[in-house]
C-alpha cells in the first residue's frame, strides 16, 4: 500500500532532523563540547575504528573527553555524503564521510573517514544511539 502524503512528510522531516546531527556534532568540534556531545543519547556509544577501537559509554564519558580534546587541538571536521535510512519511526542507520583538519596547522588535512551512525527518536528528537568511527589517514 502507498503511504500517504502525511506520513511521507513525516519521514522527510525525520530524514531531515537526523542529517543535522552529524552537522551539530562537527559544529560542536569547532569549539562548543556541550553542543557536540548534546547530540547523543544518553547511553550511547561511540567507537573510534582502529587496529584497538576505543569505545566511549554515555554522553557525559563523551563531554569529558570533547573537553579535554578541544583544549589540547584543534580539530575541525567537515562533513560530506550524509546517507539516511529509517528503519522505523524510532530508528535510523545512517552514514557519512568526514574530513578532519588542523587548524594549529593551516587547515592541513589530517585524515578522511566516515561515521557509520545509529540513530534513535527519544520524546520526539533524534539523537546518535552509536557512532563507529573509521578513518584513512592522508600521506
Amino acid at each position: 500500500m502507498a503511504k500517504s502524503r502525511e506520513e511521507l512528510i513525516d519521514e522527510m522531516l525525520d530524514r531531515e532532523a537526523i542529517r543535522e546531527l552529524p552537522v551539530l556534532y562537527c559544529k560542536g568540534a569547532w569549539g562548543d563540547p556541550e553542543l557536540q556531545a548534546s547530540v547523543f543519547a544518553e547511553d550511547a556509544t561511540f567507537t573510534v575504528m582502529s587496529e584497538k577501537p576505543v569505545t566511549m559509554h554515555g554522553r557525559e564519558a563523551m563531554l569529558k573527553n570533547f573537553r579535554e580534546r578541544q583544549t589540547t587541538a584543534t580539530p575541525r571536521p567537515l562533513i560530506h555524503n550524509i546517507a539516511v535510512e529509517l528503519k522505523s519511526p524510532t530508528e535510523a542507520v545512517g552514514w557519512c564521510v568526514v574530513e578532519l583538519r588542523s587548524q594549529k596547522e593551516g587547515m592541513r588535512l589530517i585524515y578522511v573517514g566516515y561515521y557509520d551512525d545509529e540513530y534513535v527518536k527519544i520524546d520526539g528528537q533524534w539523537k546518535f544511539k552509536s557512532r563507529r568511527h573509521f578513518t584513512f589517514p592522508v600521506s
